[in-house]
């Protein structure tokens, strides 16, 4: 089992490029099943989530393809940015 501590503090890098897209900030959660469903990623600029305008970013579970000891890999499309990289 993993805490969400533990997960806040890993980065999580795109595999299709090797960019760092960020932390995880939130996670969304189905409240029927009690899944995760996606990661919300806070934008670039944050300052504890509070200051900065870059918005988040929603990566939904099937796109988490590793979760390391010090990262996690995810899959996105270069071309989903504007759609929060879900998909």
């Amino acid at each position: 089992m993993i805490k969400v501590s533990e997960f806040q503090v890993k980065d999580v890098v795109s595999v299709s490029d090797g960019r760092k897209l960020g932390n995880i900030e939130d996670f969304e959660i189905n409240i029927n099943t009690g899944k995760i469903e996606a990661l919300v990623i806070g934008g670039a600029g944050k300052v504890l989530g509070f200051f900065g305008k870059e918005d988040e970013i929603v990566i939904a579970w099937e796109q988490v393809l590793k979760i390391g000891e010090d990262v996690i890999l995810v899959r996105v499309h270069q071309d989903k940015k504007e759609d929060n990289l879900e998909g």
